[in-house]
């Protein structure tokens, strides 16, 4: 079982101020080529997995954008870890039907 949940909103600087929606698909790309398990909300995205392979995923989302011509990304990041193992499922299973 995973150890960490870590939801993240990137914010990226456009240059000339153009719309950000293409930049935020490129961070989201990242994140599915990784192959850890996700969920994409509409102001965030979800993952699951190990803490340092999270941040790993993070690295790489800030590199792909500066690739992308973004001149400098905010990101808000929260992280959920428990050593003892944690899940969006068994968070969220009350809530399903």
């Amino acid at each position: 079982m995973a150890n960490t949940l870590l939801s993240i909103q990137v914010i990226p600087k456009t240059p000339g101020n153009e719309d950000s929606y293409t930049y935020v698909d490129r961070a989201i790309e990242v994140i599915q080529q990784s192959g850890v398990k996700h969920e994409v909300h509409p102001l965030e995205t979800t993952m699951e997995g190990e803490l340092e392979e999270l941040l790993d995923v993070v690295r790489k989302m800030h590199e792909a954008l500066v690739a992308a011509g973004s001149p400098s990304i905010i990101s808000q990041v929260k992280i959920a870890h428990n050593p003892g193992g944690i899940s969006m499922d068994k968070l969220t299973e009350k809530y399903r039907p």
